[in-house]
């Protein structure tokens, strides 16, 4: 794929200090455009900046986007990595299958994401837990008015310097399972990452902030019986020193981080199980004494620990709301590899030159 390259005039200032999550952008963004009959073309890493189009989208009426998340570290030894992208290129391309848009190449997807990670190598920083947050996203520009598949998008990816997500250190946090709402039912979008996925999420998160939990967990969309995901993450529960997990089976995000976690867990000798767990099943762990431990995973967080449980007014307080050695052995591991600092003996890492 050519790719070609507007220079910026004037270079920001790189932020210090806290970087947050997300609150700053690079100087530059890949863009690349699509028009049926003609495929993908117009390939180009132009200064970040605002984009032009028409107020009928059909993104703005009907909701044709998808999206990525990863990220870009600089180990010691000055390497610039990123952690499995053919994993988020698969991702892509399934994602924008169910959604009747263009797929992107493997290939083409990486090669997009080394090209604007190279351009920004000095905005990775290089702080305890900092990295470049990479955001690869689509979405349809047609001008029309009408229910069908647009007959053309933008692709476009945008980087943002973060900071160590747990800047404190890694800390549980309290979990509201959500009895009302659904996240996802078999045959919808639950396995894609879609706007539409989170957006419809935001009424469970504002109700479980309000009673003072941190994030929610999702009951399938059926039977609200079986635990799925925890707010934007998939979840695992250590149970009787086994390893329990929700199986992607089409309403559970097949999470880049999840599959890595399995396959260090199943090397460590544990016993993993990707099936579904009932909530009353979980709870009753939990009083019994045989829940052990509990995290969420994703690309920001990794590892979020789960210390508390809160369904229907039954509460269940896990590892008496502390971190958990494996919960930290894994952190530890995953984020070493990440960062280059561990052997990677799975070929996970890949480097930019």
């Amino acid at each position: 794929m050519k790719i070609r390259f507007e220079e910026r005039k004037d270079l920001k200032e790189k932020p210090t200090g806290n970087l947050g999550f997300g609150k700053y952008q690079t100087d530059y963004m890949f863009v690349m455009d699509y028009d049926e009959g003609q495929g993908w073309h117009d390939a180009r890493i132009v200064p970040y900046g605002p984009i032009e189009f028409d107020p009928a989208s059909m993104v703005l009426h009907y909701a044709q986007e998808t999206f990525e998340g990863m990220k870009a570290y600089k180990a010691k030894d000055g390497r610039i990595l990123l952690f499995r992208p053919e994993m988020n290129a698969r991702r892509f391309i399934n994602s924008n299958k169910r959604l009747s848009m263009p797929i992107i190449e493997e290939d083409d997807f990486v090669q997009a994401v080394e090209e604007i990670v190279r351009v920004e190598k000095d905005w990775i920083p290089t702080g305890e837990g900092e990295s470049l947050y990479i955001r690869p996203y689509m979405f349809a520009t047609e001008k029309a008015i009408g229910v069908h598949p647009s007959h053309s998008y933008k692709f476009i990816i945008i980087c943002s310097p973060v900071g160590a997500y747990y800047p404190e250190g890694v800390n549980p946090v309290k979990i509201y399972v959500e009895d009302e709402f659904v996240r996802a039912t078999v045959g919808g979008t639950g396995f894609t990452k879609c706007g539409g996925n989170y957006a419809g999420s935001l009424a469970a998160q504002v109700k479980a902030e309000a009673l003072g939990y941190t994030q929610v967990l999702w009951l399938d969309g059926v039977e609200r019986k079986y635990v799925e995901e925890v707010g934007s993450m998939n979840v695992m529960f250590e149970i009787n020193d086994t390893i329990i997990t929700a199986p992607t089976e089409g309403t559970v995000l097949p999470g880049v981080t999840r599959d890595s976690i399995l396959h260090i867990l199943r090397d460590w000798g544990y016993k993993v199980e990707e099936r579904h767990l009932a909530i009353d099943d979980l709870m009753k762990a939990g009083h019994d004494g045989i829940l052990q431990e509990a995290w969420g995973t994703g690309t920001a967080a990794v590892i979020s620990p789960i210390g508390e449980l809160y369904y229907k007014g039954d509460v269940v307080q896990i590892n008496d709301f502390k971190t958990g050695a494996l919960t930290q052995k894994i952190y530890d591991t995953l984020t070493g590899i990440q960062w280059g600092d561990l052997e990677d003996t799975y070929g996970w890492t890949h480097e930019i030159k």
